[in-house]
């Protein structure tokens, strides 16, 4: 089968030939050669995600924190989604030795 290159331009639309050529090509069945082969169930099976690999790794779990007045009063201010900031802001220093060496 031979390779056919084409210069495109992008504002140009395509012939009636390079629309049938595009048709029939994704008619073709894939040709596996020993440079890409086809894989197996098997070799399928161990492809995941890596969203699925990392979900545990980043999956909150809820706990309740008791917080003085004050520190709950500048969490909430600011506004939705002040749990997550807290939450980095508690990761970020429990991360930092000195800080919380200080806290400690």
């Amino acid at each position: 089968m031979a390779m056919k290159k084409y210069n495109l331009d992008q504002n140009s639309k395509l012939t009636d030939e390079q629309i049938l050529e595009l048709k029939e090509a994704a008619m073709r069945p894939f040709s596996f050669d020993e440079d890409c082969p086809e894989l197996t169930d098997e070799e399928l099976a161990q492809f995941k995600r890596i969203s699925e690999i990392n979900k545990e790794e980043r999956r909150k779990q809820s706990v309740t924190l008791r917080l003085s007045p004050r520190a709950l009063k500048k969490a909430k201010s600011l506004g939705k989604g002040y749990t997550s900031v807290l939450s980095r802001i508690l990761e970020t220093a429990l991360d930092d030795n000195d800080l919380l060496k200080k806290s400690l």
